[in-house]
């Protein structure tokens, strides 16, 4: 009787020490290993998994940036303004934003992307100066050199038409006026020289009155948020989506800050879930991250 509850009770033993084995040397199963359908379905989400709305490997605005579900990218013409925008060039992803001075703005919870494009060693490109930069980059690339135009705070116009002439201001107490100094000259060099003059001279209480006021429904890319004063601030739109369905829109703000700094795609401090994308039916402030505006600051550089 003994010898055959021992013939039954080996392969018993022998089995329950497999397991025992297997058990205590198998690695326990991290979440992270787990498949993304395993882990929804045991934490029963209720959430679908966040849109990407960004692409690192994109080298310009419209390859790094997506629009969130629905929305599609609003229809614009070829080589216009707002297909310049929002092809701007961007740095590597995770780049830092540079002073002019060389020092970095370590600030990440304000922009997501800096955009590629020299900005002088002169503390002169600040927030209204980048807009009138890329404004006045766009239409010199198209050779539209005479609606080169801005004025100075004292309201003096500067057209690049008379500086690639070869004149250049002259201020005599609270007169300003042309002087005929050099030859004609179109060179980019001489292009940067007038920008630098502009910048010097004009900022966001001049750019404030070139502009029209515009509402938030006839919003489209080159439009700006600006408030002019001393200081004001000024960021401008560079591209918008629009919701296949409803028809809402979408856009994307940069800007450039006090001291001179390289132009950065602002984050949405507003709404983390669709930002760096902003909805175009606020109500209330539009809350950025180095400044507040409202809907009554939109406005648009006259055709």
């Amino acid at each position: 009787m003994k010898r055959r509850l021992s013939i039954v009770l080996i392969p018993v033993l022998c089995l329950i020490s497999m397991i025992a084995y297997q058990k205590w040397n198998t690695p326990e199963i991290e979440i992270n290993d787990m498949p993304a359908e395993i882990i929804a379905s045991d934490s029963n989400a209720s959430t679908m998994e966040k849109d990407i709305l960004i692409l690192p490997e994109g080298e310009r605005i419209q390859e790094r940036f997506v629009p969130p579900g629905s929305y599609k990218r609003t229809v614009i013409p070829d080589d216009s303004f707002e297909s310049y925008l929002r092809e701007l060039p961007l740095k590597p992803h995770g780049s830092f934003v540079h002073y002019y001075d060389g020092t970095i703005k370590r600030r990440s919870n304000v922009y997501d992307a800096v955009v590629d494009m020299d900005i002088g060693e002169r503390d002169l490109q600040q927030c209204a100066d980048a807009i009138m930069r890329l404004r006045a980059e766009y239409l010199y690339g198209q050779g539209r050199y005479d609606e080169i135009l801005f004025h100075l705070t004292n309201g003096f116009p500067v057209d690049y038409q008379k500086w690639r002439n070869g004149y250049r201001i002259a201020l005599d107490g609270n007169r300003t006026y042309w002087v005929k100094k050099t030859n004609a000259s179109d060179s980019y060099q001489d292009f940067r020289k007038y920008l630098n003059l502009v910048f010097a001279y004009a900022g966001t209480l001049s750019l404030s009155k070139e502009l029209e006021p515009i509402t938030l429904s006839e919003m489209q890319i080159g439009d700006v948020f600006i408030q002019g004063g001393s200081p004001g601030h000024a960021v401008i739109v560079v591209d918008m989506a629009e919701h296949n369905e409803t028809g809402r829109r979408i856009f994307l703000l940069a800007q450039s800050y006090m001291p001179a700094q390289e132009i950065q795609i602002l984050k949405n401090p507003m709404d983390e879930e669709i930002s760096p994308w902003y909805t175009a039916d606020f109500e209330g402030p539009l809350q950025t991250p180095e400044w507040t505006f409202y809907s009554r600051d939109l406005k648009r550089f006259p055709n």
